[in-house]
């Protein structure tokens, strides 16, 4: 159980390798870490007794940036058949668990797995019960089984309250039909990831004001909207009708990047496709200024280097909030939805 197993979008293996490496160096776990392009998964190795655990203990998994799911473990050869057999006898040395959940990796060949992993379930749950493996008990540490091909799989497990919140990292969320483009799911799915469900109503409230910056036309907006705040959507380009037509939406023809609220807002939302770098800028301003209490912004990545120009961006973000003695409460994450682009969550602190 000395390996650790990331997922990850496809072609960003190496960014995976690059955090996690930062990471365990912090926590002073001796280990190197492998990925091959597009395989929507890393593997980090640790070279010494219980590194896996002591990493996966120091680190947080909602603080990283591009893993979508972890697990430690080992990789398993099975045979054609008696699968279950083989992980009863491995399953030996791995604690009891209180969840099972049956994981492929985001690639043609995961996909196609996925039924496989339907059918075998129900028998393999069966069995882990009666084995007195698998215990209904939310506290005990999850089992994480990753096929990668019906012959060999990855048995791993972490702590629920330590890995991703979905079934690889990947919701499952529905597009609504009625908003105007398929970006709405990004908005949703940073809600999903950055405020717990309980604190939706008190946070993303009724009659609440927000701006969204470059909505046109409107997939952001609609998530605003939807939840009855009142919005000033800023963009040179046309909004859906719909929007238009609830009452709640105040277009402003303007450029996200030099429009001024002419009062405080609850919430600020933008995914205007720009250099990094000035979107950063942005960010540091509305919240350093006081002109939102919370924010979610995309930054979009460059070609290479990302999770380094990633953190440099951050750093500069916190440097400029400490500036200005401002406490924000900063998050990032690369979201399911996402493409060639992170999200960061801001909360303006009292």
């Amino acid at each position: 159980m000395n390996t650790l197993l990331l997922h990850c979008r496809p072609g960003f293996e190496n960014e995976v390798c690059a955090e996690l490496s930062d990471q365990a160096a912090r926590l002073d776990v001796a280990g190197y870490a492998k990925a091959r392009p597009n395989s929507a998964h890393a593997e980090f190795i640790c070279q010494e007794p219980g590194g896996a655990e002591r990493l996966m203990r120091g680190q947080r998994f909602d603080r990283l940036i591009f893993p979508r799911q972890w697990a430690r473990g080992e990789f398993v050869e099975l045979p054609e058949s008696d699968r279950i057999s083989v992980l009863l006898e491995r399953l030996q040395a791995y604690p009891v668990c209180g969840s099972l959940w049956l994981e492929v990796l985001d690639t043609n060949e995961g996909k196609e797995l996925s039924t496989f992993c339907r059918k075998f379930e129900a028998p393999l749950r069966k069995a882990l019960v009666k084995a007195g493996r698998l215990v209904e008990d939310g506290r005990k540490p999850r089992l994480l089984l990753t096929f990668k091909s019906g012959r060999e799989m990855f048995l791993g497990v972490a702590e629920p309250d330590n890995s991703a919140l979905w079934p690889m990292g990947i919701p499952r969320l529905k597009f609504p039909r009625e908003a105007p483009s398929r970006s709405t799911l990004k908005l949703e799915e940073a809600w999903h990831q950055f405020i717990p469900r309980d604190q939706w109503d008190e946070r993303l409230a009724p009659q609440m004001t927000s701006v969204d910056l470059g909505a046109a036309p409107g997939g952001w907006t609609w998530q605003l909207v939807n939840r009855h705040m009142k919005v000033t959507a800023v963009d040179n380009g046309p909004m859906a009708e719909s929007l238009m037509d609830s009452g709640l939406v105040d277009h402003q023809r303007a450029d996200g990047f030099t429009f001024r609220p002419r009062k405080p807002v609850d919430w600020m939302v933008c995914d205007i496709v720009e250099k990094p770098a000035r979107t950063a800028a942005l960010i540091e301003t509305w919240l350093g200024e006081g002109w939102c209490r919370e924010a979610v912004v995309n930054l979009k990545l460059p070609m290479k280097q990302r999770y380094a120009e990633v953190r440099r961006l951050l750093e500069r973000i916190e440097d400029g909030f400490q500036a200005r003695g401002v406490r924000v409460a900063i998050a990032c994450k690369q979201l399911y939805h996402d493409r060639e682009e992170v999200t960061c969550h801001l909360r303006r602190l009292k």
